[in-house]
């Protein structure tokens, strides 16, 4: 690695030379443009409007428009700044990582200690480890004031360059002002989904598939030239993807928690509408149950409390509605019974409807 820049962390009085590399790089394939026609390629050159000419790079200024106006600022002017020529690293605030957002992250850079005894690289270390906290710092580099933060990986100080508050832009999206009920249900099912895909974070498990795809159709054209057949380089047809707008949200869930445990689509399409269908049965025949059940048990209890003379009138009509209503009900639970019978299921509705029955019948002796 070749060091970028070179300055010094002022930590209080503590001064803590560094040098700066850059914590990252690009692993894309780089690509240029070139004519379809005859394969030459496209250069882009730096020509001047007012007089045609090509344009060295050492012979352009940096220029800012306004309202008409046109400013030229020269190199000269531009590095007379005095935050350009600071190579100073201030340490401004300690603070807790946790309250630093991530979306101000813009890019990593290793500090190496840039002296001949690195014991006050390593006490501003020790010191962040013991604190468990993270440096906030200013600082400039290429030409612009920086926020950083400072904060320790393997050992070794890493400066990430924060981007100012108003550099992030606020979401405003009137969609999500709308009210929207999520039931029960589909929160206990996604938590479970989430629960399934669960795992520890290891990012040398993941790959960038289309950096890999492109490296291979490279070496198959440069193999087979004008002859390649995409689709057997790759051994299937390019997909769409999903595109379209989940409707059934709940039928959506339940498949992916069945492929995620091994169902399968198709077999967890076919299972999730006979359940479907299923509860839905069970639904309509557990509801009339229910009634009747509540209808007979009111009667039951009515029954029993004929034993005060000035309910006796208030009895008897209720042990009449009880009787009608058993009759109604014996006929719906004997053909409910019936076609329970010739389709096997078992019902909770049914049994509740049955046994509810058998006591009406015992306390009707005494009306």
């Amino acid at each position: 690695m070749r060091a970028i820049w070179k300055g010094a962390i002022a930590f209080g009085l503590v001064n803590v030379p560094v040098k700066v590399y850059s914590a990252t790089e690009d692993h894309d394939i780089s690509l240029h443009q070139v004519h379809n026609a005859d394969g030459g390629r496209i250069r882009y050159q730096r020509r001047c409007e007012v007089c045609g000419e090509v344009v060295d790079y050492s012979d352009i200024e940096k220029a800012f428009e306004e309202d008409g106006r046109t400013v030229v600022l020269s190199k000269d002017e531009l590095k007379s700044i005095p935050a350009e020529n600071s190579h100073e690293i201030e340490v401004v605030q300690f603070v807790p990582s946790e309250q630093l957002e991530p979306m101000m992250f813009e890019k990593s850079y290793y500090l190496e200690p840039d002296s001949k005894s690195p014991k006050a690289y390593v006490l501003l270390r020790r010191a962040l480890e013991d604190t468990d906290r993270v440096a906030i710092v200013q600082f400039a580099l290429r030409e612009k004031t920086r926020l950083g933060a400072l904060r320790i990986k393997d050992d070794v100080l890493v400066l990430q360059s924060l981007l100012w508050p108003d550099e992030v832009r606020e979401a405003n999206f009137p969609s999500l002002d709308a009210s929207i009920k999520i039931s029960a249900q589909e929160r206990d099912m996604s938590a479970a989904l989430v629960e399934s895909m669960a795992a520890d974070f290891d990012p040398a498990s993941f790959t960038d598939e289309y950096q890999v795809q492109l490296r291979q159709l490279i070496e198959a054209k440069l193999e087979q030239g004008e002859s390649l057949d995409t689709e057997e380089t790759f051994g299937v047809e390019a997909g769409e993807g999903g595109k379209g707008e989940v409707i059934d949200l709940m039928e959506a869930l339940k498949r992916s928690l069945d492929r995620k445990r091994g169902g399968g689509e198709a077999a967890s399409s076919g299972n999730s509408d006979d359940e479907a269908d299923t509860g839905d049965e069970e639904a309509e025949q557990a509801k009339p149950a229910r009634k009747t059940s509540g209808t007979k048990s009111s009667g039951t209890k009515a029954a029993a409390s004929k034993s005060t003379a000035s309910k006796t009138t208030a009895a008897k009509t209720t042990a009449s509605k009880t009787t009608a209503s058993k009759s109604t009900a014996s006929k719906s639970t004997a053909s409910k019974a019936a076609d329970t019978k010739s389709t096997g299921t078992k019902a909770t509705g049914t049994k509740t409807a049955e046994k509810p029955a058998a006591k009406t019948t015992r306390a009707r002796k005494p009306a």
